[in-house]
């Protein structure tokens, strides 16, 4: 107060001196040039002072008489206490609000702020260094769906439940936000066919590189865990973040922090997990729907939303129950009838032991399961019929149930917790003691296709699949007089069956035929070798002479191998057809030997 004070006197003498000088009859000019201000200066500080005394030198308000365009008081008083009620509103909602109370005229981005700042409800923020992100977003709705999971949803009983999360990348509406007790792959899965269910398939899904959404990072070497499955058998494009990179999934990383801020970070622990489901179905349903997106220039997600699926607008009811099927199969939504999970199967988690053998139930069961798992925790989805392990979603193993239902009860008081649906294909039936089937159930084992012939081993008999299906692992089902490989859901070959009915259900990893016969492809395959006509006119394939003449001695021959007869061709000729009497193993392809290898595309194999 004393430097403004001494400031102001001084202001009032400099001027004095000057209006003195030109009163004594300077001229004007000079004494506006010797003071450094202008002639319209000086003669106004002369008639101010002539009027006024030395009071009238003092510097006045500069402010207008009048300012139409002034902000009413009333308006500014609006402001501060819309501010105050929503602390977390800035400029640009709250001049949205006023415009949606139908304000007249609608103050702008910038007087709003103006308004804040001079009463104090503005907050400085200091950034140490200046962020730079390279922003994007998809044309469209339904290309791209953001994907993650979230905590912080308490429970009364001192338990704290996690979120699955989804978002459309263009428009921001949530497709996802289901809690669950636990995050593992089979209830992100469960939580992302639903939606899909509800909106349609997206054609991408982005995720981070969590265990649940990709076995990539898994060792000893990756796996594809069951969320992978679910994209690629829906056609869903699967998109992952780089490591420790947040921002590329920043939409639904800034969904969670409004959901926090808005809804959790405010409420008392939820009495159960379908109280909390509902009040933040209900929340989620007001964001989608009525909370304006400044991303999207203030309009609501749903206004921008166009599911490829029937979606339904109200609030989302009962959890529906997907009815068993692939874990990649849209199946259609049912409602829970009474009883439709098994009430009896129950779920629990067991780490390998170095062994690899597991005891599920001391004394009752027990599994084995590759070394290479030791260490690793697997899901053990279980009841009175089938035990399915799984490890991160991926079914690992399938093995018929020797549990009572007073097993599980025991299990249950250990911890076990209800189960969901069955993850896989029900294990064989059981009667008390025994493997049972029905009079003509068909029965499915798989097996590895191995050795140089391409054949498998059902109960130590050899089936001569193709070298052309080396490696792979075919489903060979069973069916009365007749077993079909399948590969690829397609009917690869069929054979006499080898094994006796009442044997079926002995066979190492039979379950139940799931689904029906597939057909076989459009264009199969067929064994074709080679081999040289002897002296005698004839030659050995498959433990089996076939004589083609003596005037085809020396010849290199081609036989293509069918289920019931060999053919017989040199080139484009066809020389015989005769009937096959065995199933041997072939274990010989080309002729050895100098000059009998040809180009001849008709003689390859």
């Amino acid at each position: 107060m004393r430097s403004a004070f001494v400031d102001r006197q001084a202001t009032v003498e400099h001027r004095y001196r000057a209006v003195r000088e030109v009163l004594a009859g300077s001229p004007i000019g000079e004494v506006a040039a010797r003071y450094g201000t202008s002639r319209q200066s000086v003669h106004a500080w002369r008639k101010r002072f002539e009027s006024e005394g030395l009071p009238g030198l003092e510097d006045r308000s500069r402010r207008p008489k009048t300012s139409p365009t002034r902000l009413a008081t009333e308006v500014e008083a609006l402001i501060c206490q819309i501010r105050r009620q929503h602390p977390r509103w800035g400029a640009r909602r709250i001049s949205f609000e006023l415009e949606q109370q139908g304000l007249e005229p609608v103050p702008s981005k910038a007087t709003v702020h103006r308004v804040l700042d001079r009463n104090g409800l503005t907050r400085r923020q200091e950034q140490s260094r200046q962020r730079v992100y390279r922003r994007w977003q998809r044309e469209a709705p339904m290309h791209l769906w953001q994907m993650d999971l979230v905590g912080g949803v308490p429970l009364a009983d001192g338990r704290e439940c996690k979120m699955v999360t989804g978002i459309d990348d263009h428009s921001r509406f949530v497709v996802i936000a289901q809690v669950v007790a636990v995050p593992s792959g089979r209830a992100v899965c469960q939580a992302f066919t639903t939606a899909m269910r509800r909106y349609g398939v997206p054609f991408e899904v982005l995720t981070d590189n969590g265990k649940q959404f990709t076995g990539r990072h898994t060792r000893p070497q990756p796996v594809e865990v069951l969320f992978e499955r679910v994209c690629r058998e829906n056609g869903v494009t699967q998109r992952l973040t780089k490591p420790r990179s947040p921002t590329t999934t920043g939409k639904i990383e800034r969904f969670h922090g409004t959901l926090r801020r808005e809804l959790l970070d405010h409420v008392a622990p939820f009495e159960s997990m379908a109280a909390a489901q509902e009040a933040i179905d209900a929340w989620v349903h007001a964001y989608n729907h009525a909370r304006p997106h400044q991303a999207l220039d203030m309009r609501v997600p749903a206004s921008m939303f166009r599911p490829h699926g029937p979606a339904r607008d109200e609030l989302p009811g009962p959890a529906p129950t997907v009815e068993a099927s692939l874990p990649g199969e849209l199946a259609d939504v049912v409602e829970p009838p009474p009883a439709t999970i098994s009430e009896c199967a129950i779920e629990w988690e067991v780490r390998v032991p170095p062994s690899g053998t597991l005891t599920l139930v001391p004394g009752k069961q027990t599994a084995k399961i590759h070394q290479g798992l030791a260490g690793r925790t697997l899901t053990v989805w279980a009841d009175i019929r089938s035990i399915h392990l799984l490890l991160e979603g991926h079914l690992v193993r399938t093995l018929a149930s020797r549990l009572l239902p007073q097993d599980l009860a025991y299990m249950t008081m250990r911890g076990a917790r209800p189960a969901g649906p069955e993850p896989a294909v029900a294990a064989l039936p059981r009667a008390i003691g025994r493997t049972v089937l029905a009079a003509g159930e068909p029965v499915e084992v798989e097996r590895k296709v191995h050795s140089r012939d391409g054949h498998v081993k059902v109960a130590g008999q050899k089936i001569v699949i193709g070298p052309s299906h080396l490696g792979r692992t075919v489903v060979l089902r069973l069916d009365g007089h007749l077993m079909h490989a399948i590969a690829d859901d397609a009917l690869i070959g069929t054979w006499p069956c080898p094994i006796p009915a009442d044997e079926l259900a002995k066979l190492t990893g039979a379950r139940s035929a799931a689904t029906p016969l597939p057909p076989p492809p459009l264009a199969p395959g067929s064994i074709r070798v080679q081999r040289r006509v002897h002296a005698q006119g004839r030659f050995m394939v498959a433990g089996q002479f076939i004589k083609v003449g003596p005037r085809h001695v020396g010849k290199l021959v081609t036989v293509v191998i069918e289920d019931t007869h060999f053919r017989v061709l040199h080139g484009e000729e066809e020389l015989a057809i005769r009937p096959r009497k065995n199933t041997a193993p072939i274990t010989r392809i080309y002729v050895r030997g100098m000059g009998t290898q040809t180009t001849d595309s008709s003689t390859k194999s």
